[in-house]
Order: structure tokens, then C-alpha cells, then sequence
């Protein structure tokens, strides 16, 4: 009878009307829909260029929805399975239309299964994070890591011979067989338990304020000046600090193991102290005291 009160109150706060501000997070994550819808259509005219910006931005929007969520204090569950849908499609279906249409399409039905391969482990990535979204009593380390690459990520890393491309004028970044091995590659990441690093948690030492900001402000006027350029870098250095993120993420785990293996090292090593002098366990062993003395029983 409660729990039937508890859901009737529940729908009834779901039914009441909201302020127009509590639509803002969904109206942007609407916003990056839109973008990568109208990528997609550009990505079938042949403007490439125009398409992987419109992908770009969407990327910057994903990341506006949810910290407007936070700072408005408005959590939920049609948002969170909206952010998912759009990310899906942003993210996973059209980075994997447009790889194709500019490489993989000479591969025939090869490219198409890779394409299909690549939009196919994005939605299981994001199956898997929703689902441990729930999960409670998660290790502290996995707060400064992401469980494989993220959906943004990996569409940036799906789209990096494309924009190299787009700074230099080979044609070698279009060859079919290094984007499929790319996109192959960046599925498995996908959906890989691979650590890679997460910059939501990162906090910078005061000492270390000033040299940050120049850093981020040369990587900004670099982005500003040579995009393309930039974007490539950017992917390049991304693939490269995966080892690194792992390295990381397994010593802050074993710093966090280290004192659960500890006690049962002393534990094991009590045990076999007891099992060489044939003594029963120390919990068992109680001293009674007496008048003159003490005896063991």
C-alpha cells in the first residue's frame, strides 16, 4: 500500500507543469541532434569539411547539456535516455556514414561492415554506461577514468584521417585499409575495459595555475589558427595517451588493493605460524587466570 501512495505521488510530480528553464539541458542536447543530422546531409552532398565542424560542435554541445543540467539542479531519467539516443546517431551512426562515404565505399560491403561494426559497439558502449550508472560501491580510481574511449572521443578518433586530410592534400589518409584497421580499432576501444583518462575530476595545484593556462591558451590560438591541423594533433596525442591512462589507472588501483592484500597477508602468515607449532588459532586460545598463575585451555 505505501510503495502503491509512493508511486501515485511520483506520477503526479511527473505530471505537474515545469518551468520553461527546465527544458534548457534537453533543448540543447536537441541541438546537437540537429547538428549531426545536418552533418550527415553534407556528408551525402560531398562537403566533408562542413560535415566533420557540424560533428565538432555537437561535441562541444554534448558537453554543455549535462553541466546545464548540473547547474540548474535538474536531473532526469527522460534526459539522461535523450543524451543517449542523440549520441548514438551524433556520435556512432553518422561518423560511421560519413568514413564510409569518403573511404570505405571502394570496399564495397567489407567498408559497410566495418562502418556498421563501428555504429554497432558505439550502442553498446552506451548500453554498458548507462547500466553502470547505477552501480554502487565504485572504486575510487574509476572517477578519474573512463571504462574504454567515450562516444565524443570516438568519433574524433574515427574522423582523424579525414581532417588530416583536409590540412595536408595527400590522399593517402583516404586509403580504405587505414580507415577500416582505424575504425576496427576504435570499435574495440569502445567497448574494451581499457582505463583511458577522464579530465572531469582533474584538479590543478595553484603552483601549476599559470603554466596550465598558457598551455590552454596555445592549444586554443592553435585550434583558432590551424584547426584541422589541431584537431589532428589532438587525435594523434589521444591514441597515444591510452597506454599512459592505463598505466595510471592500474597503479591507483593496486594503491587502493594494497591494504586488503596486507591484512591477508598477516592472516595467512598468522595461520601458518599456528599450523608449523601445532597450536589451535589464536581465537580459540583464552587465558584463564587464576590466584597464583595463569593456565591455557
Amino acid at each position: 500500500m505505501l510503495r502503491r501512495s509512493a508511486r501515485l505521488r511520483e506520477r503526479r510530480r511527473s505530471l505537474r507543469a515545469r518551468p520553461l528553464l527546465h527544458l534548457i539541458p534537453n533543448m540543447i542536447t536537441i541541438l546537437g541532434l540537429c547538428l549531426g543530422l545536418t552533418a550527415l546531409r553534407y556528408g551525402l552532398d560531398g562537403r566533408f569539411q562542413i560535415a566533420v565542424a557540424l560533428i565538432l560542435f555537437s561535441a562541444v554541445v554534448d558537453g554543455l547539456d549535462g553541466r546545464s543540467a548540473r547547474l540548474l539542479k535538474i536531473t532526469s531519467r527522460l534526459g539522461a535516455e535523450l543524451d543517449s539516443l542523440v549520441d548514438f546517431v551524433v556520435f556512432g551512426v553518422v561518423p560511421a556514414v560519413l568514413v564510409y562515404l569518403w573511404s570505405l565505399e571502394d570496399m564495397r560491403n567489407v567498408g559497410w561492415g566495418v562502418s556498421m561494426l563501428f555504429a554497432t559497439c558505439m550502442a553498446l558502449r552506451l548500453a554498458r554506461f548507462n547500466s553502470e550508472l547505477e552501480m554502487p560501491d565504485r572504486p575510487r580510481w574509476t572517477l578519474y577514468f573512463f571504462t574504454g574511449v567515450p562516444a565524443p572521443a570516438a568519433a574524433m578518433l574515427l574522423l582523424t584521417p579525414m581532417m588530416a586530410s583536409f590540412t595536408t592534400g595527400v590522399g593517402w589518409p583516404r586509403h580504405p585499409a587505414i580507415n577500416a584497421i582505424l575504425a576496427i580499432f576504435v570499435a574495440f576501444m569502445m567497448v574494451s575495459r581499457i582505463p583511458t583518462f577522464s579530465l572531469k575530476r582533474v584538479r590543478v595545484k595553484p603552483e601549476w595555475v599559470l603554466p596550465v593556462l598558457m598551455l590552454g591558451g596555445t592549444a586554443l590560438v592553435f585550434l583558432v589558427t590551424e584547426p584541422w591541423l589541431a584537431m589532428t594533433v589532438f587525435g594523434v596525442g589521444y591514441i597515444l595517451s591510452i597506454p599512459v591512462g592505463w598505466f595510471f589507472a592500474n597503479r591507483m588501483r593496486r594503491r587502493e588493493e594494497m591494504p586488503s592484500h596486507d591484512e591477508g597477508g598477516i592472516a595467512s602468515a598468522a595461520a601458518a605460524i599456528d599450523r608449523q607449532e601445532d597450536r589451535p588459532p589464536l581465537s580459540d586460545r583464552i587465558i584463564a587466570w587464576t590466584g597464583r598463575g595463569s593456565r591455557r585451555s
